[in-house]
């Protein structure tokens, strides 16, 4: 089981320990069952002092025990989800972004969210899990004392019914898989929902189709694949009980008839399978969960080879250069692959040189490589042929960490995190207000200790903000793609004629990528791009831009 071998990787010793403490919880709670029956079967007013002292033990050893031994499970079983979580976490942040791009985020959330649920959920039972079988074990190894004989007629019942229920739960499984492999289509129906719902309510037909040709189907898919796998375990709970019901009624109508059984061990064996039915039902009852966790490991396993096999090299990196001379592009060739490995797209072979202290604008239509541009030149994408230089160093896997924190960048799609990570929020207090005061913000928004006050607020101020962060960061290049599309009028002549010359003057690389012909005096550059290759590269004279 994917869970079991799990929690052993995770503490070998506590699980030898948990298993040990359990057998011993089991052992106590047997005992008691013989104890129960030994004093039923010889009832009197005077009772020894040993048994009433031994009752007093046994109950006391299996309190503490089943205790002790939860307490470790529990331990144990977070301590391995909260490693998990954060495992998966660092394997995504390690991972390529073309393959994170491709693999998609429903994927990944599902993974991060219902994944972890079905583990957590598994593990939190696990303890009570392996008290029940301690005591199935003890009670098992009663039953042996009482009678060799009726013990190797049961135990061969009991393993004909587990041979027939690891074909249900392996049918019941594979069901659970496929429900699991519908989940990831349905989180991306959810996010579909959730992000367009503007589109989708002015529109009603989409709305129709939508709802019945995607999200139905899958939910359908979903429902019925759950259904089957849970209707199927749910079967396997019936038959475990038969079978249990089999056994009491085998040792007290049948073996008697061919084995010689006293009045007590017939009184023992039907107390003892009477007290292991509540154990048993609860085993039976959360093989689901059970299963659902090992479905959700197996997931979470292939994830992490996939993220693996596409790891980068990500280690601590030494300070990056506050003073560099050039920054070079040599025969740079990235290329789209389609889901059936054809090309799609090929951007480049692209060759630039950058200089401290420009400001190049990067335009060009829709699709012509703008934004794959951008994601080469700051490291996010590796070039399938050619060269990024940064001075005298070659950028190649080993260097890419260090070459990327040059710079500080703001995407068209970026994310607006609610403090300011990586920074020492105290230090850069009076600067922080003084920004916001530039950028308008300071009756919008606070400051405390370097968590915003609220990032609710529109595109526009959101991109403002995430400009103040980036010029926090002080870094030697920066990039902006398309940054001023959401800003007013004011704003964005702010932005153009006095934030960019304020980064130049201090020696900053401004790589713009913008569609606003009217400021292209500001830039010292203007690079076209067109189906993926530089159309033109021009140098600005005088501030005045070339037709």
């Amino acid at each position: 089981m994917n869970l079991i071998k799990f929690l052993f990787r995770s503490s070998f010793q506590l699980m030898i320990a948990a298993l040990a403490i359990g057998f011993l919880s089991g052992s106590s709670s047997a005992g008691l069952i013989a104890l129960i029956s030994y004093a039923v079967a010889h009832f009197s007013k005077n009772l020894p002092l040993s048994l009433i002292l031994g009752f007093a033990g046994l109950a006391l050893s299996a309190l503490l025990t089943s205790w002790l031994v939860r307490v470790i499970l529990i331990k144990l079983s977070q301590e391995a989800v909260f490693q998990l979580q954060m495992n998966l976490s660092r394997q995504i942040l390690a991972s390529e972004l073309t393959y994170l791009e491709k693999t998609g985020s429903s994927q990944l959330l599902a993974a991060l969210t219902d994944d972890i649920q079905a583990i957590a959920d598994a593990v939190y039972i696990l303890p009570f899990l392996c008290i029940n079988l301690a005591i199935i074990t003890g009670c098992f190894a009663y039953i042996a004392w009482l009678s060799w004989q009726v013990f190797l007629i049961v135990s061969s019942l009991s393993f004909l019914t587990i041979f027939a229920f690891r074909f249900l739960l392996r049918r019941g499984r594979k069901l659970l898989t496929l429900a699991r492999e519908d989940r990831d289509y349905l989180f991306q129906d959810f996010r579909t929902l959730t992000e367009g719902i503007k589109e989708l309510k002015l529109h009603e037909q989409k709305r129709q189709d939508f709802l019945q040709e995607d999200l139905q189907i899958n939910a359908s898919r979903f429902r019925h694949h759950s259904t089957e796998g849970l209707s199927l375990l749910a079967f396997t709970d019936s038959v475990g009980k038969f079978v249990f019901f089999f056994a009491i009624g085998l040792v007290l109508f049948i073996i008697p008839k061919f084995i010689v059984l006293s009045p007590l061990a017939l009184s023992s064996y039907v107390l003892t399978y009477t007290y292991l039915l509540g154990p048993f039902e609860n085993i039976v009852n959360k093989l689901p969960i059970i299963t659902k966790a090992d479905v959700a490991l197996q997931k979470l396993k292939m994830l992490g080879l996939s993220l693996s096999s596409h790891a980068e090299q990500l280690k601590p990196t030494q300070n990056y250069h506050l003073s560099w001379q050039q920054l070079k592009l040599q025969n740079v060739t990235h290329i789209y692959l389609g889901e059936i490995e054809d090309i799609h797209f090929t951007l480049g072979p692209i060759n630039l040189e950058f200089k401290p202290g420009e400001i190049v604008f990067i335009i060009g239509g829709n699709g012509s490589g703008k934004s794959t541009l951008a994601k080469l030149i700051t490291g996010l994408y590796t070039p399938e042929c050619g060269e990024i230089w940064l001075d005298k160093i070659i950028i190649d896997a080993s260097q890419r960490e260090w070459y990327r924190q040059h710079f500080s960048v703001i995407f068209s799609d970026f994310y607006l995190f609610n403090r300011l990570l990586g920074l020492d929020a105290e230090k850069l207090n009076e600067q922080t207000q003084y920004y916001l005061k530039l950028l308008k913000l300071e009756h919008k928004i606070t400051i405390n200790q370097g968590r915003f006050s609220t990032t609710s607020l529109s595109q526009g101020q959101r991109k403002r903000l995430a400009l103040l962060t980036a010029y926090l960061e002080d870094r030697p290049i920066y990039l902006f793609d398309e940054w001023a599309a959401d800003q007013d009028p004011s704003f964005k002549n702010i932005f153009y004629t006095e934030f960019l010359p304020q980064l130049k003057a201090q020696g900053k690389l401004i790589l713009a990528i913008t569609h606003d012909d009217h400021y292209f005096s500001v830039a010292d550059r203007i690079i076209k791009l067109n189906s993926g290759q530089i159309e033109s590269d021009q140098q600005i004279v005088n501030k005045i831009a070339k037709a």
